[in-house]
């Protein structure tokens, strides 16, 4: 729960710097999936996915690629992986709507970033996580007691690519 809410935080602060927050340009339209068929998954992902089987047809193709894009990352897990993601789930699963829908949005705006943006702000998260427990909760307190305005200040661009 901390990680996502401050994965948000980052994901805010780096919306709110003015050469984050251009609009991303206009990208050709994404073709819709081809739907799936239930024999093309693997017999493991058939398991995994056995309450969706006589529905299956149904589901748009969409939902059939994310289904079977999940098993498949899920199959490829270690048990240590398989009960964080579990508990993350649970995390997800236990807050209210709004804040889901809040951390949708905030995941699209990050996914919407150029690559640079997002690995800049994928290493100042992993940086933040490496420091000891007490500096985290010193910078967030920090954090939560500065202005937008002081906050935009703190916010370094990413460095430009290396050439």
């Amino acid at each position: 729960m901390i990680r996502a809410v401050f994965f948000s935080a980052c994901l805010i602060a780096a919306a709110a710097n003015s050469t984050f927050a251009q609009a991303p340009p206009p990208s050709a339209p994404a073709e819709a999936p081809a739907p799936r068929e239930w024999q093309s998954l693997s017999p493991e992902q058939q398991h995994l996915l056995q309450s969706y089987q006589g529905k299956w047809n149904t589901l748009p193709p969409e939902r059939q690629q994310a289904l079977a894009k999940g098993s498949q990352r899920w199959l490829s897990m270690t048990p240590e992986q398989r009960t964080s993601a579990q508990q993350r789930f649970g995390q997800w699963r236990s807050m209210p709507p709004e804040q889901q829908q809040e951390l949708r949005r905030r995941w699209q705006q990050f996914k919407s970033l150029p690559p640079e943006q997002q690995q800049h702000i994928q290493q100042s998260f992993q940086r933040f996580r490496q420091m000891p427990p007490e500096r985290r909760s010193e910078l967030k307190k920090q954090w939560r007691q500065m202005s937008p305005e002081q906050r935009r200040s703190v916010i370094r661009p990413a460095p430009p690519p290396r050439r």
